[in-house]
């Protein structure tokens, strides 16, 4: 549905249309998008921020919608289209305070034939195939309606060009597919279990009973202890708790400790605990712990990317006066140092990248952890504040999608779902329901050489953004030259006429 969708704002955008009617097409277009994405923003809050957001949005599609009418001026108008979308893809995933990348066309594709692309080039380069994809087929299209209408052949290099742009993803993908799934063999394993031990209740009070969340997530523990000394589970090497599993620091709380302690004693492993921990500054970071039965917290990791309006609110005053939800954001702060934590496992140590939640949909959080080492991923995350919506799909799919691009396994701990393990070619090897609880386990491999997107991180990203402003500007300078140089010329350098100026200005071209 990505590729059709992109054909079908492929061609509203076609023809000679001025830069405001490709706004006013890109707005529409993203409304239409974000508002059906995003009612998990206001299942508890109301529709407000919701809406809001879907609108602020759908502005950054307004800007797309303005470079492609004015970037498919110049040859090749599919390849142009796709260039576009990136390169806006890449500013709302930056800014406002800090971006939002949720949604990008990349995250369509894990069921999809384009996702091998993913270890190549990451998000932007099969976010450009979706868009190459859909565009060309529109392209295609119109050039031989265009030729039976008008009995023309000369629009056959311009067919002939829309089926090779058509073909270029989807022939990579398939010639890399078996790459995907062969490559970087593990020479090791790692038994991991993640544990989901539900919520009390729905709703955003959830934490109000935050020993209940505790004592479900040691319960599902000793549980699969209990299972591993009855020889029904395999002995894991370490468990992955979620986000949030105990909002009780262990840290300050001698009773949390030893509950934590006692579960790790039990099943034999490390426990990889979601908390929170207040600093000496007064200020809390969400943290994963890794806790060991025998020593107690071993490692640490802080999440680097905190989320906008959640857990820290920008502009506080501000936008207080427009919900009193506003309040109940937190003050977090955000952490420092390694993306990637060592877990003593079993059979030595393990260096596992973490992710934390809203992290995931950053290009830059699984490529850090990567970067610094880790053999597997790890996505704590806490959905029971949006209730039984979409979203934990959605986020998901990021967690599939990172898979691939980084050639690594993903456990992904939810504290009241969906919890999954992720195979490095992004197929879900085992999956929970939704607020229920439920323990998952299997052998996963440790992989240590990086794929080529990891490799080239966001350079493929950087060089889509600098081609689509070289395109910008081309175009605008030949307007610039054509209208306001000292003298309005036409073809050939005679003098043009006004109404061959206004009708050249409509078509986009230079005389």
């Amino acid at each position: 549905m990505a590729v059709i969708s992109m054909g079908l704002l492929f061609l509203a955008l076609s023809g000679p249309i001025r830069a405001r009617v490709g706004a006013l097409v890109g707005f529409i277009y993203g409304l239409a998008f974000y508002i059906p994405l995003l009612p998990w923003i206001g299942v508890y809050v109301g529709p407000l921020p919701w809406i809001a957001l879907s609108v602020v949005l759908a502005v950054f599609s307004a800007l797309f919608g303005v470079c492609a009418v004015w970037t498919m001026r110049l040859p090749c108008p599919p390849l142009w289209f796709a260039l576009s979308w990136v390169s806006v893809e890449a500013l709302r995933s930056s800014v406002p305070f800090g971006g939002f990348p949720w949604g990008r066309a990349a995250f369509s594709q894990v069921d999809g034939p384009l996702l091998p692309l993913a270890s190549i080039l990451g998000a932007p380069g099969v976010s450009a195939a979706v868009a190459l994809l859909g565009a060309s087929i529109a392209w295609l299209v119109v050039v031989l309606v265009t030729r039976v209408v008008n009995g023309s052949g000369s629009v056959a290099r311009a067919a002939a060009l829309a089926v090779v742009l058509a073909l270029v993803g989807p022939i990579a993908a398939i010639a890399l597919t078996p790459d995907t799934l062969d490559r970087n063999v593990a020479s090791s394993s790692v038994q991991v279990a993640a544990v989901q031990g539900n919520v009390p209740r729905l709703g955003l009070d959830f934490n109000a009973q935050r020993r209940a969340v505790l004592d479900n997530h040691v319960r599902e523990t000793m549980r699969l202890a209990d299972a591993v000394r009855a020889g029904t589970a395999e002995q894991p090497d370490f468990v992955a708790w979620p986000e949030n599993a105990s909002d009780i620091s262990p840290l300050t709380n001698a009773d949390a400790a030893q509950e934590i302690t006692d579960a790790s004693i039990s099943v034999g492993a490390p426990i990889l605990v979601g908390t929170l921990v207040m600093n000496s500054d007064g200020r809390p970071t969400n943290s994963v712990l890794v806790w060991d039965g025998a020593k107690g917290p071993v490692a640490r990791y802080d999440k680097h990317i905190v989320q906008p309006f959640g857990e820290y609110l920008p502009w506080r005053s501000f936008f207080s006066m427009f919900s009193s939800y506003a309040s109940m954001a937190g003050n977090f702060r955000p952490g420092t140092g390694p993306s990637a934590i060592t877990v003593p496992g079993r059979s030595g140590n393990v260096e596992v990248g973490v992710s934390t939640c809203w992290e995931i949909a950053f290009d830059r959080s699984a490529r850090a952890a990567v970067d610094d080492g880790a053999r597997i991923l790890y996505v704590p995350t806490n959905n029971a504040t949006f209730g039984r919506t979409d979203m934990t799909y959605q986020q998901l799919a990021m967690s599939q999608f990172r898979a691939v691009e980084h050639g690594r396994a993903v456990v992904v701990a939810a504290t009241s779902g969906v919890s999954a393990i992720i195979e490095p070619d992004g197929s879900i090897s085992h999956e929970s329901g939704v607020f229920t609880p439920a323990v998952l386990s299997d052998r996963l491999p440790l992989h240590s050489a990086k794929t080529v997107a990891t490799v080239l991180g966001a350079w493929p990203q950087w060089i889509i953004v600098v081609v689509t402003v070289g395109g910008l500007l081309v175009v605008l300078s030949r307007r610039y030259r054509f209208t306001l140089g000292p003298r309005k010329v036409g073809v050939g350098g005679t003098p043009a006429a006004q109404g061959d100026v206004r009708e050249s200005e409509e078509r986009g071209d230079n005389g």
